[in-house]
């Protein structure tokens, strides 16, 4: 199928201003897909809210727009009732990482089989371009106007401190290495955390005096290097990018069926007697209380 497939054409034209990175995200989510040959009936979408949150109201499958930083608590809910579906949680940076801060460290501690795109253009975009916690420090947006003064997080040090099994951080200028992360991502057992740097012309670009999409772009082209590459050891301005975690760990969700169809089947004494075994030791001795 076509990329325009998978799109509710009725809801267009979008939203997001010219030259913003969200529509190549979803471009690129949407190749992911369809290289993987999921049928469009197995995937759900759940955002929260901002310009990325926007996303699902374009997409043809499975979708949610839920409530500002809580996407990936109903996207749990969906996993957990519906295990078989592929879970995918666009968000931007302020809507993951400030006010869904707790619900990203605690689903990547977990491990639930869902996917996190952070599309990360260091600012709120829809409400006016204020200063996010990606903002790095020096640049200015429309409530730090002679710039941000506070350090940023690294999402991808955050995500793998918390537990994420899959990590990844990619730009929209690259997009076929976003295309492969982004399958990978989606492919893996576990929680997959993926930072995509996404141009904001209007107000981080404009506000920084960076230019327009092509050279914000073009920064993301000069200014990132792969994981492991001899030039980030030389110049810490470089931003690496690539695959930073791919590990296989128990997964949330599947532990917790196990052990609850095993006290359905009436073997609860059984349970409460024998030492913790199967994918999730951990989650059986909290289950025990």
């Amino acid at each position: 199928m076509a990329v325009k497939d998978y799109i509710r054409q009725r809801f267009l034209p979008h939203m997001w201003c010219a030259g913003c990175g969200h529509g190549i995200v979803m471009g690129n989510m949407i190749r992911a897909i369809e290289q993987l040959g999921l049928p469009k009936n197995e995937i759900v979408v759940v955002s929260g809210i901002g310009c990325s949150s926007r996303m699902p109201g374009y997409l043809d499958f499975h979708t949610m727009h839920t409530i500002h930083g809580r996407a990936l608590a109903f996207a749990m809910g969906v996993k957990m009732g519906r295990p078989g579906l592929r879970v995918i949680v666009p968000m931007g940076d302020g809507d993951a990482l400030s006010i869904g801060g707790n619900h990203l460290i605690h689903a990547a501690r977990r491990n639930v089989d869902m996917t996190a795109i952070i599309m990360n253009n260091s600012i709120y975009g829809m409400t006016g371009g204020q200063v996010s916690p990606m903002t790095p420090a020096g640049k200015r947006s429309s409530t730090a106007r002679h710039g941000s003064f506070s350090k940023p997080f690294d999402a991808v040090a955050l995500a793998r401190g918390a537990g994420a099994t899959f990590v990844a951080r990619t730009t929209t200028y690259h997009a076929k290495e976003m295309i492969d992360i982004i399958s990978q991502g989606i492919s893996h057992k576990g929680f997959s955390v993926i930072e995509i740097m996404s141009q904001c012309p209007t107000y981080y670009g404009r506000k920084n005096k960076i230019g327009g999409a092509v050279e914000m772009m073009q920064s993301y082209r000069d200014g990132t290097v792969k994981v492991g590459s001899k030039k980030a050891k030389e110049d810490p301005s470089l931003v690496e990018r690539g695959i930073f975690v791919k590990e296989d760990s128990p997964e949330y969700v599947a532990g917790y069926l196990a052990f609850m169809e095993t006290l359905q089947a009436g073997k609860k004494e059984e349970a409460q007697k024998s030492e913790p075994t199967g994918d999730h030791p951990d989650l059986v001795k909290q289950l025990r209380g």
